[in-house]
């Protein structure tokens, strides 16, 4: 199994600290099995978390094996991490192990030397501090995150949830990250560069909603030729209802909902056959390869081709998509490090 260790350091932000914890201990394999493992380390017994002072499991040694290190954001952005910080995180980073940092754990993180000459992101209001306190970095304010490989960095709040999602469709593909989101009640994409490799699921419609048959219906008829007139026919309403209990039930307008449905389909082929793009975008129901590869490109911010390179081969079931499973409670790793 995977295991995450999120870094809670002194004066860390409870949203950024709990947003890791949250997204991965929900994820869940296509037969059910957690995905993730998560740890919550400090180098002391008790840290100050702001509104409640946090007692972590785990000390720096829960770093060691770790196959992917989160560093939380900290109100503390002035004050540079410890040497035995310092240590353990360059320490993981030449073991191999993938180091991400949400809002302002981009500032420790830099500390470290391990975003020397890499291009970065942290909270918008912290760029220009970032910029110049580590001008080795070349800070970029208007992303959601980057990811540079094995090292990465979100910026503030929300798009933490983004870089999380990212990495989990990196460990197991599209179908995990879309039931990862769901399960997270997360919103709909937002643009902002390489962030929209994740395309989120919709807001979930309510079990016994009236939309609820009609997005089954569109879920399987992506591959038609569908107008707004036809969604409506189907669905035994006028346009201008339908597109009010679309917006009402999930924030988005019947055709968006559709062409957002068909990328993710998309997305799912291009990461689990080899089927040319052509034959992809026919298969989800755009009428040429040339207006799929526009949408693509405007949905996720990279083309079909730059996405399979990407993701292909990392789906764990290919025959498999969105899992059906309900989601049930993970433990957070700890052990008997602590007194």
């Amino acid at each position: 199994m995977h295991t995450v260790a999120v870094l809670a350091l002194d004066r860390v932000i409870p949203f950024d600290l709990s947003t890791p914890i949250e997204v991965f201990t929900r994820t869940r394999l296509p037969d059910g099995r957690p995905g993730y493992q998560i740890r919550v380390c400090a180098e002391r017994p008790e840290i100050d978390a702001g509104a409640f002072t946090l007692r972590a499991p785990w000390g720096l040694e829960g770093l060691r094996d770790a196959d992917t290190i989160i560093v939380p954001g900290t109100a503390a952005v002035t004050d540079p991490p410890s040497p035995a910080v310092v240590g353990a995180l360059r320490r993981a980073a030449a073991d191999g192990t993938r180091i991400a940092s949400i809002c302002s754990g981009t500032f420790p993180l830099a500390a470290t030397g391990l975003l020397d000459g890499l291009r970065a992101t942290t909270h918008w209001m912290a760029a220009d501090l970032l910029a110049a306190a580590h001008p080795e970095v070349e800070v970029d304010p208007d992303v959601l995150y980057v990811d540079n490989g094995r090292i990465l960095t979100s910026a503030g709040a929300a798009a933490g949830l983004d870089l999380c999602l990212h990495m989990i469709r990196c460990d197991y593909g599209s179908a995990v990250a879309a039931d990862a989101a769901r399960l997270s009640v997360m919103p709909l994409e937002r643009e902002g560069g390489q962030a929209q490799f994740v395309v989120h699921d919709h807001t979930p419609v309510p079990r016994g909603s009236a939309l609820e048959p009609l997005l089954d219906w569109l879920r399987d008829n992506l591959a038609r030729d569908l107008t707004l007139a036809d969604i409506a026919g189907h669905a035994g309403m006028s346009t201008r209802t339908l597109i009010r209990r679309f917006r009402e039930q999930t924030g988005s307008t019947p055709l968006q909902w559709l062409h957002r449905a068909r990328v993710r389909q998309a997305q799912h082929l291009l990461e689990t056959t080899q089927h040319s793009v052509e034959r992809v975008a026919s298969q989800v129901g755009f009428g040429s390869p040339t207006a799929f590869r526009d949408r693509f490109k405007r949905t996720t911010g990279v083309s079909p081709h730059t996405y399979r390179r990407t993701f292909a081969g990392r789906s764990p079931d290919p025959a498999r998509d969105h899992p059906a499973h309900l989601p049930g409670a993970v433990p957070v790793a700890g052990r008997a490090g602590r007194p």
